[in-house]
């Protein structure tokens, strides 16, 4: 059985940002965010400041911690189906999906008008 198209494009995605990051800056006088292990495989679809960079992808920015960890483990488990998503779940321990949701519910997004 081959991968779909879609599912190649976002492992090669995800090969192209896994070198990882750190810590990312929180903004002006804010501190550090340490980035979770498994966070560069996110970040090619939902972007390492949670804002979308796929234009099918929701945006992870703030959302409640608790509806992340769900739906991650909901991906993981087969509860819940996606073609890339379901992929990227398999490998998420329990502790991977605590400390992405942790890490993505506590971006704070700035609206400027």
């Amino acid at each position: 059985m081959r991968p779909s198209k879609t599912a190649l494009r976002a492992g090669v995605l995800i090969l192209a940002v896994a070198a990882g990051m750190p810590a990312l800056a929180a903004g002006e006088g804010a501190p550090a965010r340490v980035v979770p292990a498994k966070a560069p495989q996110c970040f090619a679809c939902h972007g390492a400041n949670g804002i979308a960079t796929m234009p099918d992808a929701p945006n992870l920015a703030g959302q409640n911690e608790g509806y992340l960890s769900k739906t991650l483990q909901e991906f993981r488990s087969g509860a819940r189906q996606h073609e890339v998503m379901s992929l990227m779940a398999k490998g998420l321990s329990d502790q991977d999906i605590s400390a992405l949701a942790a890490y993505f519910s506590k971006i704070e997004i700035s609206v400027k008008q």
